[in-house]
């Protein structure tokens, strides 16, 4: 039995640059809800204005980075998929 360890180098270093990336995204999305939820408490419960709709799409768009990475990971790993 033989390994190919350049191949087994390159799985690594991919897994751990994506999940890097992930948790990045992830907190940026936390940041951006933070910013969403802060600017509404500044604004006493009523429309946050333009800083609120930043900090939302921004949450937004990381969560569904996030969440297309978890999806197309369950598909390579599920053969019912493919």
């Amino acid at each position: 039995m033989s390994l190919d360890w350049t191949a087994l180098g390159q799985v690594i270093a991919v897994s751990i640059g994506v999940t890097v990336a992930v948790v990045v995204v992830f907190a940026l999305g936390v940041l951006g809800l933070g910013r969403f939820e802060g600017v509404r408490e500044q604004e006493g419960g009523g429309k946050g204005g333009g800083a609120s709709a930043v900090g939302f799409a921004q949450a937004t768009l990381c969560f569904a980075a996030c969440a297309a990475v978890v999806a197309y990971g369950i598909y390579l790993i599920v053969p019912q998929f493919h």
